[in-house]
């Protein structure tokens, strides 16, 4: 770009282009900029942009709050952030902006030359890219501004007296605007809002339901609602067809469509992403029909990953008048402006960088449908389109739902909800491990959830290569095993819960793994408020015990805005798990937690009757003390001497609280190591939590398979799940042997070795201390 500006002879376009060359500099160099500076400054410059407008600042102080708002808080973002790739070409864009403010301020003269020269120019390339003989263009922020023009431009060609009647005119004939079913949400209504015409102006053709593409316009059924509208007095007036479904990237049939536009006089207007092929040198009949268009829309900043650069409608009209007064051209020449980033960028890339481009898309289209084929369990939706850079495609369970026995019908009726929610998670899940793919989730009425691949409209942001389709078909393979692991043992999952006591299977097929139970308490509480409370206190703990097991397993509440709750959700499961341990070990787990939770509650009432006791003893002993002492005893000095001349044998006994017990004892033992040694120990409080011994480095709830290794590759399950689980997985907590012992409870007595004699008072007072203690 250096070179670029030192041929200009303008001085102040060189010092632009530098400028800007050094702004994008700092702005993408902020990452690495932060890194090197102090963070109190980081965050003292984000909170400096608060307030008032400050007083004025240098370039670099600008650039460098700029800076700090794109990337300052994106170490706080869950999510890696991605922005798009901005080479040169892109710059060459961004450069078009600053050109166009200047150039703005020139002479009218040499103003309206040289947006005459780039909007000319501009249309012709593109015209000669895309096969669009003849045509004129109009550049637009908004991809919909250009249809909205374009049917202004057919309201006034149709409606003679439109332009000095305005609307009343459409009374006499009601204009009607025909959409695909297929046509991207929204596109119908907003047209209608920006034209002011109402809805019922607005009418959508279904799909083929029964032959042909269940994608494409119903050519025979559009032809019959065209002549109902006209013999109901109506004006047909445009059709809008897809080159390019948004969802699935089908093409309508174009050439039928052209046809029947042409009997009824109605504008076509095309749009969609197969557009972009026509630049290529072989390109699909189906699509080729798109160049007889009356007009079609082009996004070519998605297409050439070109920032802010203005969508193109390429149109034909003879009238220029009529052109002016829809707006699709303008007598101001800074509108005529818009072009300019495009004008730039155009000649940086050249025809053959433009086309190389496009075709790098459609290879990689090509090159994932190559391997999606090879895949037993992947179905693809573009058989029919062999150049459409869209692949769709979605996961099929193997053999037939219900394999693994259970209600088959039950099955049946669910398998499209299930699967829908299994191609949710993989979607997903590619999207995260493969980011550079540009992979998302789309639903389609038919197929239903499906995951869509559109190198078109994401390679050239996201810098897409042949490794990562390559990378993204190696995540798909370690997947599907998942994903049919998942489904066969969902059945045995639910029979194994049904006969498990105290788990209660849910039924929610948009859960996308083995699905979810709750432990249901034994005990009958007759208030239903308490129930749940103790519902959900009981599964909270379960849920926290499962989630600190050493497994693959993912254990969550499920769904944010899931109409289940209280329940533990299980997600993807490999292979070879062991359901039955699974599931034994909630069980135990659930009514180890419900047995504890009762404990601890009738240990309170324990403890609580048996401090009363213990005051009411401890105030029987002080009033016997004060019986066989005597009142004179009691008084601090006489009492002491009283005592050393005339020593008082007491017959008050120590007390012990025993908390295993729940009662009251003697001391009197714990004096005598006979009596000690004789005294039984508590036994031994039992576990059921059937723990498996698991070999180094193996999970929890794994069989062993026949002919497999510990270390196994279906343990990938655990890295695709370790992204989701919601913190640091804590160490498994170590089982209890059925030999364990548990602690005998404590007492407040003195050591056997070394006892000591305590006046009654004197071991009242420590009684005293106890019992409030144990309160």
């Amino acid at each position: 770009m250096v070179m670029v500006f030192q041929m200009m002879v303008d001085p102040t376009l060189a010092e632009m282009g530098k400028n800007l060359n050094e702004a994008m500099k700092i702005l993408e160099d902020g990452q690495r900029r932060e890194a090197e500076e102090d963070a109190d400054k980081r965050r003292y410059g984000r909170v400096d942009i608060l307030g008032p407008l400050c007083s004025g600042q240098d370039v670099a102080s600008i650039l460098q709050l700029v800076q700090n708002l794109m990337h300052g808080d994106e170490e706080e973002e869950t999510q890696g952030y991605r922005m798009q790739n901005v080479g040169e070409q892109g710059h060459m864009a961004l450069l078009g902006h600053s050109l166009a403010a200047y150039i703005s301020v020139l002479d009218r003269e040499r103003l309206r030359k040289l947006t005459t020269r780039i909007l000319s120019d501009t249309t012709l390339w593109l015209c000669r890219l895309f096969r669009y003989e003849n045509g004129s263009a109009y550049y637009h922020e908004d991809d919909r501004e250009g249809l909205i023009r374009v049917c202004r431009l057919v309201i006034h060609s149709r409606y003679e007296d439109y332009s000095s009647e305005g609307f009343t005119v459409l009374n006499c004939k009601q204009p009607v605007i025909y959409q695909s079913a297929a046509c991207r949400q929204g596109l119908g209504q907003h047209l209608c809002t920006q034209l002011g015409l109402p809805l019922s102006s607005l009418c959508t053709v279904p799909c083929n339901t029964m032959f042909g593409s269940q994608h494409q316009m119903d050519v025979a059924l559009l032809d019959r609602l065209v002549k109902d509208d006209v013999d109901s007095g109506k004006l047909p007036l445009l059709l809008i067809a897809n080159a390019g479904t948004p969802g699935a990237g089908h093409t309508d049939k174009l050439g039928r469509l052209k046809e029947l536009c042409a009997q009824y006089d109605m504008w076509l207007h095309a749009e969609g992403v197969n557009l972009a092929t026509l630049a290529l040198g072989y390109v699909t009949s189906s699509v080729l029909a798109a160049t007889k268009c009356d007009s079609m829309t082009l996004t070519l900043g998605p297409w050439l990953g070109l920032p802010a650069v203005p969508a193109v409608t390429l149109y034909r009209h003879e009238d220029p008048a009529l052109s002016l007064a829809a707006g699709l051209t303008s007598s101001q020449p800074v509108e005529k402006l818009r072009a300019l980033p495009l004008w730039l960028s155009l000649q940086y890339l050249g025809h053959d960088g433009i086309v190389e481009r496009i075709r790098h898309a459609s290879q990689l289209s090509q090159r994932l449908l190559d391997h999606l084929k090879k895949l037993t369990c992947i179905k693809t939706s573009v058989e029919d389109e062999l150049n459409s850079p869209v692949v769709v495609f979605r996961f099929c369970q193997e053999g037939s739902a219900g394999s693994s026995g259970g209600s088959e019908g039950g099955a049946l009726n669910g398998e499209r909800e299930l699967q829908d929610a299994l191609n949710r998670w993989l979607g997903e899940r590619l999207a995260q491990l493969v980011p550079a793919s540009g992979v998302d989730v789309v639903e389609l009425e038919d197929e239903g959830t499906c995951v869509r691949f559109n190198p078109l409209m994401t390679a050239a942001v996201l810098g897409t290569r042949e490794e990562d389709v390559d990378a993204l078909v190696q995540q798909l393979q370690d997947k599907v095993p998942l994903l049919n692991s998942t489904l066969r043992l969902r059945l045995d999952f639910r029979e194994e819960v049904y006969r498990a006591p105290g788990l209660a299977y849910i039924e929610d097929l948009s859960w996308p793994g083995l699905g979810a139970i709750r432990y249901e308490p034994s005990g009958e509480e007759p208030d239903e408020e308490k129930r749940q409370q103790e519902v959900e206190k009981i599964n909270s703990g379960l849920l926290k015990k499962l989630r600190e097991l050493d497994s693959d397993l993912l254990f969550s509440t499920g769904p944010e805005f899931g109409s289940e709750q209280n329940c533990v959700y299980i997600g993807i499961a490999t292979e070879d798990l062991d359901v039955t341990e699974l599931v034994e070990t909630i069980a135990v787990m659930g009514r180890d937690i419900e047995e504890n939770s009762k404990l601890l509650e009738n240990m309170t009432e324990v403890v609580r009757k048996g401090i009363q006791e213990a005051e009411q003893q401890l105030q029987k002993a002080n009033e016997e003390k004060l019986m066989e002492e005597g009142l004179l005893r009691q008084i601090p000095v006489v009492g002491s001497v009283l005592n050393w001349f005339s020593p008082v044998q007491s017959s008050i006994k120590g007390r012990t609280f025993n908390l295993a017990a729940g009662s009251l004892d003697s001391t009197e033992p714990t004096y005598s190591l006979k009596a000690q040694a004789t005294r039984g120990t508590p036994p031994p409080t039992p576990t059921s939590i059937r723990t498996k011994q698991c070999l180094p480095g193996q999970k929890m709830f794994r069989r062993s398979l026949a002919g497999s290794d510990v270390h196994s590759e279906t343990s990938s399950v655990g890295q695709a799940e370790e992204l989701e689980r919601e913190g640091p997985r804590s160490p498994a907590p170590e089982g209890r042997g059925s030999d364990d012992q548990q602690d005998p409870a404590p007492t407040v007595t003195p050591q056997p070795d070394a006892p000591v004699e305590r006046e009654p008072g004197e071991g009242a007072q420590q009684e005293t201390e106890q019992a409030h203690t144990l309160r």
